[in-house]
């Protein structure tokens, strides 16, 4: 009688216990939590899907400018505080582009208003993505793996691309009307939904879904993935991983001026500072979300623009740190985010 055991099999890989994968799922389950309970605290209906749907928006143009940021953060391991640079000038650029294009933006087209909004976009992530090469290129380059230096030499880039705004631009604040299709806001009962938060909801979606599939199906992204975890990895398999910072630092760039040119739209107003103002925000969101974790940043972005929505209504004194408090919340309950990218 033969003996049907084999010691020398590989024995089976147990699940992880039912508790660890509800634990892992539990962050996806707070941007609808947060839902019900400003509902509750709202009680107006009409009140809570407007601030809903504005918390949504902001949060959306929030995650695109800090989705490039975290992959940065995280691959890199560099401090970036220019970045609010390149919102600033995305958002100059996008505005130049639309005052151009005037006639398009008040004509009674849905079409060309679009057309005009995308040539503004494509324009300035055209732009700051080839600053963004120069600023990795002659600013981060000499100071890798010395934060301190990093925030002192990124810091000073971003002042400097204040006063050259000042300069091309002048010193006064530049008022952008949205254009005519997308100005006011559909009424259904009493809950009124502004057009532009629409749109900027399902653009923040698109570029989420867009940056999950290149970093999760391509070739590209699991090299981008793989660097984030263990760079040197990628570097003894033979592939450059300085020419992925390069492309990742481009990528970011471009996508902060995406977002300064949805937020102009978003604040109808524009100037030098704006990028410094809301980097702020950005920073809360990578390190809620996770260094380098796009579904984090994503999370994080939503969480805090409900937060800053919610509380702007029930309790406006707490509103200017509440996303401080719920970072400092967040980090006590997940020190490292939460949905961290390990490193080996």
């Amino acid at each position: 009688m033969s003996d049907t055991s084999n010691p020398a099999a590989p024995a089976a890989i147990a699940p992880p216990p039912l508790a660890e994968r509800l634990a892992a799922q539990l962050p996806y389950w707070i941007v609808p939590a947060m839902v019900v309970v400003g509902l509750a605290l709202i009680g107006d209906l009409p009140a809570w899907g407007t601030l809903t749907l504005a918390g949504l928006a902001m949060g959306m143009m929030i995650f695109v400018m800090a989705s490039g940021l975290t992959l940065v953060f995280g691959l890199m391991d560099v401090l970036n505080f220019g970045h609010g640079a390149f919102i600033s000038v995305g958002a100059f650029v996008g505005a130049s582009v639309m005052l151009a294009l005037g006639g398009w933006m008040t004509a009674p087209s849905l079409w060309l208003n679009l057309a005009a909004v995308v040539a503004a976009i494509l324009t300035a992530m055209a732009v700051t993505g080839g600053l963004g090469y120069a600023f990795e290129r002659v600013i981060v380059r000499p100071v890798y793996g010395a934060h301190l230096k990093q925030i002192l030499v990124t810091m000073g880039g971003l002042i400097v691309a204040e006063e050259l705004i000042h300069l091309i631009w002048g010193p006064n604040e530049i008022p952008l009307t949205r254009p005519l299709a997308l100005r006011g806001a559909w009424v259904f009962g009493e809950v009124a939904i502004e057009k532009y938060r629409v749109l900027a909801v399902a653009l923040g979606a698109i570029i989420f879904l867009a940056l999950r599939w290149a970093l999760v199906r391509t070739k590209l992204g699991l090299l981008i993935r793989a660097g984030v975890e263990n760079a040197e990895m990628v570097e003894a398999l033979g592939y450059r991983v300085r020419m992925l910072f390069i492309l990742v630092f481009v990528a970011g760039s471009a996508l902060a001026g995406l977002g300064g040119v949805m937020w102009g739209l978003y604040e109808e107003l524009i100037t030098a500072q704006m990028g410094l103002n809301v980097l702020i925000l950005v920073f809360i969101v990578v390190i809620i979300g996770g260094l380098g974790s796009v579904e984090g940043c994503f999370v994080g972005a939503l969480m805090v623009g409900l937060m800053a929505n919610y509380t702007g209504y029930l309790a406006p004194k707490l509103a200017l740190g509440s996303n401080i408090l719920l970072m400092v919340i967040v980090l006590m309950w997940r020190p490292r985010g939460l949905l961290p990218v390990g490193k080996g």
